[in-house]
C-alpha cells in the first residue's frame, strides 16, 4: 500500500472510533437538520475534524472538501474529499450501514480512495494502476452478463426529489429483469459493493462528491465503469451516475435512456 494510502488509512480508522464510541448511545447526540432530510451530528463533525487532523499533520498544503466543514485550500492541486459518516440517518436509526469515505484527487483525477466499514471492520482501498482490495483481497466486479438476475443497489431521491418522477420509471423498468434493487443507504458502501461483486451494479440521483469520490476510484480499479446517465463523465457535476461491470453498466444506460430529461445530463 502507498504512504500516502496508509495515511488515509489512519485517517480514516480513527474516524471509525469515534462512531463506534457513539453507535450505542446516539440518544444522546445534538442533531441538526442542515436541509430537509438531511442531518448532521457532533459525531460527523468530530469525526471529520479527526481525519483533517490527520491529513493535514502530512500534507499541509492539501486542499480539502469536506462535507460538513467545507473547501479548504481550493488552489491546491491535491485534493482530499472526505465523507466522516456516510449513512448518518442509518447511524441515527441504528441501522448498520455507514462508513467512512476518503478519496484524494490530483490535478482534477482520481488517484486514491478508501471506504472504511468500522462495524465490519471491512476496509476497502484502491490506488490509479493499483487495483482495488477489500483488507488483503483483490476485488473484481461481478461478471454478470446482463440484467437477468442481477442484483442492483441503489438510492431513493429523498433530499430533492424534483427528479422522484424519473426516478420510479427508472426503478421499475430495471426491476422487471433483476433478481433485485437494494437500498441499503449509504452509497460510498453500495459503490464498494459494486467493486467487490457483491451487487452487479448501482445508480443514483443526487449525490455529492463526497458520497462517491472514493467508490468511483474502487470500482474502476476492480475492471468495472462509472459515468453519469448518459454514459459521459460529467458525474461530478451533475451528482447522478451508474456503475457496473461493462455489460450491466451498458443494460443499466439503455434502460433508463428513454426517462432522461436534459436537466439529469447537464
Amino acid at each position: 500500500m502507498q504512504p500516502i494510502v496508509n495515511i488515509a488509512v489512519r485517517a480514516a480508522r480513527s474516524a471509525g472510533r469515534v462512531l463506534l464510541r457513539y453507535y450505542d448511545r446516539t440518544d444522546t447526540l445534538k442533531v441538526d437538520e442542515k436541509s430537509r432530510n438531511d442531518f448532521v451530528t457532533d459525531v460527523d463533525r468530530q469525526a471529520e475534524q479527526v481525519i483533517i487532523n490527520e491529513l493535514r499533520s502530512k500534507y499541509p498544503d492539501h486542499g480539502i472538501l469536506g462535507e460538513e466543514s467545507g473547501l479548504h485550500k481550493a488552489d491546491s492541486d491535491y485534493q482530499w474529499i472526505i465523507d466522516p459518516l456516510d449513512g448518518t440517518t442509518n447511524y441515527l436509526h441504528g441501522v448498520p450501514q455507514f462508513a467512512v469515505s476518503i478519496a484524494l484527487k490530483h490535478k482534477g483525477r482520481l488517484e486514491h480512495g478508501v471506504i472504511y466499514d468500522p462495524l465490519k471492520d471491512e476496509l476497502f482501498t484502491a490506488s490509479r494502476g493499483d487495483g482495488a482490495k477489500l483488507n488483503d483481497h483483490r476485488l473484481r466486479v461481478s461478471t454478470r452478463p446482463s440484467l437477468e438476475g442481477a442484483l442492483l443497489g441503489t438510492g431513493f431521491p429523498f433530499k430533492d426529489q424534483v427528479f422522484v418522477t424519473q426516478y420510479l420509471e427508472m426503478f421499475a423498468a430495471l426491476m422487471r429483469d433483476t433478481s433485485g434493487i437494494r437500498r441499503p443507504g449509504a452509497a460510498s458502501l453500495d459503490l464498494a459493493y459494486v467493486a467487490a461483486g457483491r451487487t452487479d451494479g448501482f445508480w443514483e440521483l443526487g449525490l455529492a462528491p463526497w458520497d462517491f469520490a472514493a467508490g468511483v476510484i474502487l470500482i474502476r480499479e476492480a475492471g468495472g465503469f462509472v459515468t453519469d446517465l448518459a454514459g459521459g463523465d460529467k458525474f461530478f457535476t451533475t451528482g447522478n451516475l451508474v456503475a457496473g461491470n461493462f455489460k450491466v453498466h451498458s443494460a443499466i444506460l439503455a434502460t433508463i435512456q428513454p426517462f432522461l430529461t436534459p436537466n439529469l445530463c447537464a
